[in-house]
Order: C-alpha cells, then structure tokens, then sequence
C-alpha cells in the first residue's frame, strides 16, 4: 500500500515569489483575453458559448483566479481568431 504525504511545506521566499508570479501571469492573462474579447465584440457568453463552457468559467479566467489548460487556450484561439503569441502577450 502506498503512502502519500498531504503536508505542504511552505518555502519562505522562494514560494512567496512563485505565487506571486503565478498570480500576475494568470491576471495578465485574464486581462489580456478580455481587452481581446472586448476588441472582437465578443462578451463572456459569446466565448462560452464557443468553448462550450459555463460563463462563470471565462469570467475566472478573466479575473485571474482560473488557469485554462493548454487546450482550453487553443479554443481560446480559435473562438477569438487570433494567435497564441497574442492571447499570451
């Protein structure tokens, strides 16, 4: 039988500077992917719908507080009609 730990440990400064930059990464991109929609006359429905998701999702990705894997970015992509380099700008 295999035992695993669920005890984080928490590495001072190092962690602290990960989530900081994870959290900045994921509300750039957010901003970015509504500055895109806004542009594309899309609102959050016209992407969900697309993606075939629930609103709520892309007003998370919107706010920073979801990541979307690297598939949800494809359709991302292809529901906006740009490029990967400009959604992750």
């Amino acid at each position: 039988m295999y035992h695993y730990s669920t005890t984080f440990t928490y590495n001072t400064k190092n962690d602290k500077m990960y989530i900081t930059i994870m959290i900045e990464l994921s509300s750039k991109f957010g901003q970015t992917l509504k500055h895109i929609g806004t542009k594309k006359k899309m609102s959050q429905g016209d992407i969900a719908r697309a993606l075939e998701v629930h609103r709520a999702y892309i007003s998370g990705i919107e706010s920073g507080k979801r990541n979307p894997t690297l598939a949800t970015i494809k359709k991302l992509t292809d529901a906006l009609k740009v490029s990967a380099d400009e959604l992750l700008k």
